[in-house]
């Protein structure tokens, strides 16, 4: 499996990453936090039963919705949002609330999702985070966005050790993907850092570019590059976003306007099993990976993986405002992000998210504890 071109996802400024694998391994044979639910995390004795979280009524609607297809963000990587819906699959919750789904892996072009969604080719996506949303919204797609998952950048910028300052960096080349992720310039100039004075090259997905001194920084994601460079036993600094300031988050739940208008009890049951089965991953990593495995087949590296989701769902979690269930949609959030990106000259103007967003889908989920509801009364 090649490396992760999407933004898939510490949080320190200029922390080493010595020992960073070992501990998100670690995690993930101890399992993580509670999810959002009363009994989320005790694993089922068998496969859910087909309808048995929802009544008649509520099952012979989802099941007029047809087959609902879901487009990962990047192929069956162990993700939030990638890990959650495979599972979902695996251990019968969306048979629970009677939906047909089907796992459709993504390349990692989120505008190719948005397009799928907005087509109606696909029903259900998931997408790197509102930043991808607003600009795909910007440029004229048509989706609307009912939940958001991580509510910190995901973006990464990492350098070698003897790196102690941004500044640094002026006169000195940093690898990309094909473009500087707004976040990352962002975070440079808000250091003071003269970007024009940093010469940019565009890179594959080998992050041993950085180690091998071809470029002095290198941008990347969380919860892959780092992961991946510290598994060869390589020490390098990562410089984060939100230590200065800059605004993000992490995949965002995009569905088809006019399918949700129509199947609203599909989205809203497609999210609960979603979110169910996060719980459960959080507390079984290693069966989930192993889902995931299976779909991918061949060449799936699953120690690698259960790393990704430690530290992806570590994000996810530690990120997650008071008070708020996981997944809610934060409008404030959306707005802040909207500024942000006009700020940089990503978008022209900031779309108001009541033209885009559905924020009631996600708290009708929960009960006034904000527990999930399962079954559905």
């Amino acid at each position: 499996m090649p490396p992760t071109p999407r933004p898939a996802p510490a949080r320190r400024r200029g922390a080493a990453l010595a020992g960073a694998l070992s501990a998100a391994l670690l995690l993930a044979a101890c399992g993580g936090g509670g999810g959002g639910e009363g009994d989320g995390g005790a694993p089922p004795a068998e496969r859910a039963e087909q309808g048995s979280a929802v009544g008649e009524e509520r099952c012979a609607a989802n099941r007029e919705a047809g087959t609902v297809t879901y487009v990962t963000g990047y192929q069956f990587q162990a993700s939030a949002s990638i890990l959650d819906p495979v599972a979902a699959e695996a251990l019968g919750y969306f048979d629970a609330v009677c939906l047909d789904v089907q796992l459709q892996p993504g390349t990692g072009e989120t505008a190719q999702n948005a397009q799928l969604v907005a087509a109606g080719t696909a029903q259900v996506s998931s997408i790197a985070g509102n930043a991808d949303v607003l600009v795909n919204v910007a440029n004229g797609v048509d989706v609307t966005a009912v939940a958001t998952f991580g509510h910190v950048p995901v973006a990464t910028l990492m350098t070698g050790p003897e790196v102690t300052s941004l500044g640094q960096l002026e006169g000195t080349t940093l690898g990309h993907k094909g473009a500087l992720p707004v976040t990352i310039e962002a975070m440079l100039r808000a250091d003071g850092v003269d970007v024009d004075r940093v010469t940019q090259v565009v890179v594959g997905y080998d992050p041993t570019v950085l180690v091998r001194g071809q470029v002095q920084s290198l941008t990347g994601y969380k919860s892959n590059e780092p992961l991946t460079l510290a598994e060869l036993g390589e020490e390098v600094v990562q410089w984060d976003p939100e230590d200065y300031g800059v605004p993000g988050s992490i995949a965002t739940t995009i569905v088809n306007p006019a399918f949700l208008a129509e199947h609203r009890t599909a989205v809203e049951d497609f999210l609960r099993a979603q979110l169910r089965a996060y719980s459960y991953c959080e507390e079984n990593a290693a069966e989930c990976v192993g889902y995931a495995a299976e779909r991918a087949q061949a060449g799936y590296d699953e120690e690698h993986n259960a790393a990704v989701w430690e530290v992806e769902s570590g994000l996810v979690d530690s990120s997650l405002p008071d008070g708020q269930p996981l997944g809610t949609l934060d409008e404030e959030l959306m707005r802040t992000e909207a500024e942000f990106l006009v700020q940089m000259g990503q978008i022209p103007a900031a779309p108001d998210p009541a033209s885009f967003t559905d924020p009631d889908v996600v708290p009708a989920l929960y009960d006034g504890a904000g527990e999930l509801v399962w079954p559905v009364p």
